[in-house]
């Protein structure tokens, strides 16, 4: 069932969900609300993303579309409701005028689902401080993407800036199977790691997190190469007995794995599309103080790259040594 409303308000829209349901059937198994916050342009590949999560995490999606500011743009709120077999919850999408930005909070608020989280997700351009907008306060937890911008790296910084409990960030969830991937092969190996690098494209914010979260975890200096990418392409963690290696030169779906004192093994290290990193998101439930940290680490070092006006990077191979 599709309904669509034209100069709404948020009685109605609440009303049409309750028509639905009763024409419909009562809404069941849906664990939270999961708000998306997004431009025109991303609109159909976040509400996309956010489907297909939902159908691992049943929820009312609520897509917020931002005011495109041409004098075709709406000036009343418009509204449509999507209820029925095929869908994994409830679906709203709101086309919200400039003039009632300053009152998204009264127009979500009775379309929350009672009693049970709230998750507030920016695929594009985020605010500075998120846990201060009126969509960040309704939320639990605040899922940002500092790739989906034009400047990822000055991104991150604003996002470490600016963190809060309950905040992430995608770049994060980019990087959990390299981070399992890299606690695995501490586990197995005992001995003192000495230094590591990051080996990835120029510019690549996911990299500068993960150099982050080896010097926050492990206490070490970490460098980073620039490669030809794609993203992250290697990290090497330097042992007295050898690097502990996890490479993946050509960015394709599998990486070497190497642990001092054991063979070299392939390992799948796959590229994660957007639907795939949500729905991680979505699992969780709690501030996650790894990435808070990893976040500190981050703006720590940039502060102190700043302040010396280096970007600290080591020799590529092909450059040979001095």
């Amino acid at each position: 069932m599709i309904k669509n409303l034209h100069d709404t308000n948020a009685t109605e829209i609440s009303n049409a969900l309750i028509r639905a349901h009763s024409e419909q059937g009562p809404a069941t198994g849906m664990v939270h609300t999961l708000l998306v916050v997004c431009r025109e342009d991303i609109r159909e590949r976040a509400l996309g993303a956010a489907l297909d999560a939902a159908r691992e995490h049943p929820s009312r999606v609520i897509l917020v579309v931002e005011a495109n500011g041409g004098h075709d743009a709406p000036q009343g709120l418009c509204a449509e409701i999507r209820v029925g077999e095929g869908l994994p919850g409830d679906v709203v999408s709101l086309d919200v005028p400039a003039s009632l930005e300053d009152h998204l909070d009264t127009i979500l608020l009775p379309l929350l689902l009672p009693d049970s989280p709230v998750v507030a997700w920016w695929p594009g351009d985020s605010p500075e401080k998120p846990a201060d907008t009126l969509i960040g306060k309704l939320a639990t937890r605040r899922i940002t993407d500092a790739g989906g911008v034009a400047d990822p790296l000055a991104a991150l910084a604003v996002r470490a800036e600016h963190h809060a409990p309950g905040d992430t960030d995608l770049t994060w969830t980019r990087l959990t199977s390299w981070r399992a991937l890299l606690a695995t092969a501490l586990d197995l190996y005992d001995g003192q790691v000495q230094g590591g690098i990051v080996e990835a494209a120029p510019h690549n914010a996911p990299a500068e997190l993960m150099r982050a979260w080896l010097s926050s975890c492990l206490g070490i200096d970490v460098d980073r190469l620039d490669t030809a990418g794609p993203g992250i392409t290697g990290v090497r963690l330097h042992t007295p007995d050898g690097d502990i290696s996890l490479l993946r030169p050509s960015g394709g779906q599998i990486a070497s794995y190497t642990v001092p004192g054991q063979p070299t093994r392939s390992v799948a290290l796959h590229r994660r599309n957007m639907t795939s990193l949500i729905t991680e998101e979505l699992r969780h439930s709690q501030p996650d103080e790894v990435f808070e940290s990893a976040t500190r680490e981050y703006l720590t070092r940039l502060k102190a790259d700043q302040a010396r006006g280096t970007h600290p990077r080591v020799q590529s191979p092909s450059e040979g040594a001095s």
